[in-house]
């Protein structure tokens, strides 16, 4: 900028200074900002050389700009000054305004430090305000703050070298050298934030773009996985209402997915697994259960549950994978049938008997006694005592008396007397003959035989009652809720129609059958309970004659 005249500016350097200005602002990157500061500086200010130092990250300065001298732009652009060394020269020197003003005279304590320079020596100034080559000159560039100035973090420094006229800038100077480094550090704040906002613009787009492949993805995992996929509603009214299916499960279930959007999985679970599918709903899990086709059937499925959320904190969902296991089920059904079965007759074996014997009794006896004194004692105040103390809820006239865990305790009638009392029955039968059979006929035969007595005893018997198969040509018979005569007159009956000729290998032969009849009650053992029925049953044996024991 010209000094010569300083009140009179040429109108040609406040148009060329305003330009600089405009430029910087319309400039395209910042590092196009900073040069263009650079530019302006020498282009409209009237200096040689002008150099922009910006503030990195980490607090000291790189060069990023310099105009004016290209064997020192080659030499300095890039390279970085520590802020320590930075701070030290803006607190040195004269202020002028926002300017720092380092003259020849103090500036040599500068020139070992690492701040990037070029400078030249000379001969002594020859009137006052000569430019010496080793004055300095720098204007500050701050974020613009509320009043302008000095107030905000500084952003950088422009330093200046040589003026044209070989002068101090003077007043007029100075004010447009401190304007311009203010309007260059809104320009440099202007340019961060679109190189920010750019960045932050890509940056979203790629995100936008990630989420879209992402999307696309589970899209193409959701529809076209094997197996069966469902999201439905977590919380609210329409807690497990289903949103979404897939074709593998509306082929599963033979339903359309029009159809399966009325739904929830608790419409389509079976009855009985109701509470398997709520415990697997309420945070997620896994479950096997049943679920039900469009044809009435059920098919055997696992289902493992994951929530997810919408957003961060939007709508949950339950993404739902749902398995056939039809065939494993079918399986590990069969087996727990072979294990628990007998694989000649179909009848349940010797274990499963014990089994469900040993379920209908416990280990606490409810001797007779006990009972005559509960029931003496119903209706008296130490009635309630007498209760904790045995473990009873007592019901006078019971045909059986409740333990507080809910186990229903099994009360054999009296010997030698029908009382009325009911109980659980159990009769063992054992096959007078059979084994004449074996030895005459063979195996096949005999075999033929145990099939047939097994398909009579079961027909014989009610639903609910066990015929078991307890090895050989032994039966049990398990019959709750009988009198002794009830007993005695299922045991006839059996034995009637064990009598009856059967078909075996071509032939007619008959076998007969000797039951033993005993009762189960709590305090007894599966095997003591078996052990008691058999030898009543050898009592029978023995006590009628040979000949009526067998039937051919």
């Amino acid at each position: 900028m010209e000094t010569e005249s300083e009140p009179y500016v040429r109108l040609a350097s406040l148009r060329q200074l305003h330009q600089v200005m405009a430029d910087m602002n319309t400039a395209r990157s910042l590092a196009d900002t900073l040069q263009t500061v650079a530019d302006g500086v020498v282009g409209a200010l009237g200096y040689e050389m002008a150099c922009v130092n910006l503030v990195r990250p980490d607090g000291d300065l790189v060069v990023a700009a310099f105009s004016g001298n290209s064997a020192a732009e080659a030499l300095i652009t890039g390279r970085v000054g520590s802020r320590e060394s930075w701070d030290r020269r803006l607190t040195m020197g004269e202020r002028w305004g926002d300017l720092v003003f380092i003259p020849h005279t103090e500036g040599w304590v500068l020139d070992d430090d690492d701040v990037p320079q070029w400078y030249t020596d000379g001969p002594a100034p020859r009137f006052e305000d000569e430019w010496h080559p080793s004055d300095r000159l720098f204007a500050p560039m701050y974020t613009p703050g509320l009043q302008g100035g000095s107030c905000g973090e500084l952003l950088g420094v422009i330093s200046v070298d040589r003026p044209r006229n070989g002068r101090h800038p003077g007043a007029w100077g100075r004010e447009a050298l401190q304007m311009y480094a203010f309007q260059a550090a809104i320009a440099i704040s202007n340019a961060r934030l679109r190189a920010n906002m750019q960045r932050a613009l890509v940056r979203l787009e790629r995100e936008q773009q990630a989420l879209r492949a992402s999307e696309e993805s589970f899209r193409q995992a959701f529809e076209y996985a094997p197996s069966g996929m469902a999201i439905a509603e977590m919380g609210g009214d329409q807690h497990g209402r289903i949103l979404r299916t897939n074709d593998a499960l509306c082929r599963l279930l033979g339903r359309p997915a029009s159809a399966m959007r009325r739904y929830s999985f608790s419409d389509l679970v079976h009855p009985e697994d109701i509470g398997t599918l709520l415990r697997t709903s309420a945070e997620g899990g896994r479950a096997e259960l049943r679920l039900g086709r469009r044809d009435g059937t059920y098919v055997w499925v696992s289902l493992r549950n994951s929530v997810v959320a919408d957003a961060a904190d939007g709508p949950r969902f339950l993404l739902t994978h749902v398995e056939d296991i039809e065939e494993r089920k079918r399986r590990e059904l069969q087996l727990a049938h072979r294990a628990s079965h007998d694989s000649l007759t179909g009848l349940p074996n010797s274990a499963e008997l014990r089994s469900r014997l040993s379920a209908r009794l416990c280990r606490r006896p409810a001797h007779a006694g006990e009972l005559e004194s509960l029931d003496a004692a119903y209706g008296h105040p130490a009635f309630d005592a007498t209760v904790v103390a045995h473990g009873f809820d007592f019901r006078p006239g019971a045909e059986a008396y409740d333990t507080f865990d809910h186990h229903v305790h099994t009360v054999a009638p009296e010997d030698g007397r029908d009382d009325g009392t009911k109980g659980l029955a159990v009769l063992f039968c054992d096959l007078d003959g059979f084994k004449s059979i074996n030895d005459r006929f063979g195996h096949n035969a005999g075999d033929a035989v145990l099939i047939e007595v097994a398909r009579r005893l079961t027909r014989g018997v009610r639903d609910g009652d066990t015929v078991a198969r307890l090895g050989g040509d032994e039966f049990v018979i398990l019959a709750d809720g009988l009198g002794r005569a009830d007993a005695q007159d299922l045991a006839v009956r059996l034995r009637n129609e064990i009598i009856q000729p059967i078909r075996a290998e071509g032939r007619a032969v008959r076998v007969g059958a000797s039951f033993g009849i005993g009762w189960a009650h709590c305090g007894m053992t599966a095997d003591e309970v078996l052990k008691s029925a058999d030898e009543r049953m050898y009592v029978e044996k023995r006590s009628r004659p040979k000949q009526h024991r067998r039937a051919g």
